[in-house]
């Protein structure tokens, strides 16, 4: 309540000056002093006193005071100052506040200065007392104080080692101490590309807290080697720094498993001239690399046979199957070798 909060952080001068303003008593201190003496009215004496300067004060647009600046964005630990200015003549004006409360009488203007804000419950009121109606009003300071996150790392949920093509996984980024909650948006990348954001403006808590987020991955073999990493940022309207707070996570470096491919893995039938230089490219992508293996109804050396590629001017006309194999399947492909005659 207003009056309620007045009648405190002014130490009863606003709701003394409020009642001898509208009481037809003649003496308010004789009533200041029934508040605490008289036991059996005590209790609607306090009710009575309360809505009187509930009556009396007001905020907001009816209100004569102004805050420079009237929104305040402070990092953890650092200073802040704020004027709170009255806009017509004042009995009593000041600032009521867990730290840094200060007060003045005629003075059109008081300062709350903190050297080091660290108090997150922290809630500043510029309160006046003047000497006309209305005769109480006060101002809400609008403070976010803000703190980045000791840390910003990212795993995956579940799961060791490289991924699989095709399957799901979970990447979770883990977040720690960061506040006020309400302006963090976590930012998800591969490589230089944001792929996902998750924002928190539905959770309101102004002391640090630990959130997180799930980015879900079906990696391809082209996602092998993809960085992942995680960003909190901190977008603290336009009184906040620019560009806005933000730590990054580590980069996770995604492995995605995937058997062997070639590039055409349709047979291939190659004409050639006997004694020529030939080349059959068996090479094929995969992860874990491909081994390589061949058979032909015609000899091959002991070496050619775990080659990517035959290369020889040996070669003799038939078919050729080479097999590229890793720890997930085995791929084969056929060369169909044809001889033909010098110039034709």
């Amino acid at each position: 309540m207003k009056g309620a909060l007045l009648f405190h952080h002014s130490s009863l001068q606003s709701c003394q000056a409020c009642w001898s303003w509208n009481s037809p008593s003649p003496s308010p201190s004789l009533s200041l002093h029934r508040l605490s003496a008289e036991n059996k009215m005590g209790k609607d004496f306090i009710k009575w006193i309360l809505a009187l300067c509930m009556f009396c004060s007001v905020s907001g647009e009816g209100c004569s005071l102004i805050l420079k600046p009237p929104r305040v964005v402070v990092g953890f630990g650092e200073p802040v100052s704020v004027s709170c200015e009255a806009a017509r003549p004042v009995r009593v004006l000041g600032w009521e506040s867990a730290i840094g409360g200060v007060s003045t009488q005629r003075d059109l203007s008081v300062q709350w200065k903190v050297d080091s804000l660290i108090d997150w419950i922290e809630e500043p009121i510029c309160y006046g007392v003047f000497f006309t109606a209305p005769r109480q009003c006060e101002e809400k300071l609008n403070l976010v104080l803000y703190k980045t996150p000791d840390s910003v790392s990212i795993r995956p949920v579940n799961h060791n080692g490289p991924m699989l093509e095709g399957k799901e996984y979970q990447l979770l980024c883990e977040v720690q101490n960061i506040a006020p909650v309400q302006y963090l948006t976590l930012r998800w990348y591969k490589g230089q590309t944001e792929v996902y954001n998750h924002s928190f403006a539905d959770l309101t808590s102004s002391s640090p807290v630990q959130v997180s987020s799930v980015l879900m991955v079906t990696p391809t073999k082209d996602e092998n080697g993809a960085q992942y990493r995680c960003v909190a940022e901190l977008e603290l309207g336009p009184e906040g720094p620019r560009p806005p707070p933000s730590v990054s996570s580590e980069p996770l470096n995604a492995s995605v498993y995937f058997p062997p491919t070639f590039l055409s893995p349709q047979p291939e039938v190659v004409d050639f001239v006997v004694g020529a230089e030939l080349t059959l490219n068996c090479t094929a992508s995969g992860n874990p690399t491909p081994v390589y293996s061949w058979q032909s109804s015609n000899p091959l050396g002991e070496r050619m046979e775990e080659e990517a590629a035959l290369s020889s001017s040996s070669l003799l006309p038939g078919t050729y199957t080479c097999t590229a194999s890793n720890t997930l399947e085995k791929k084969s492909k056929q060369f169909i070798v044809k001889a033909k005659t010098k110039g034709v």
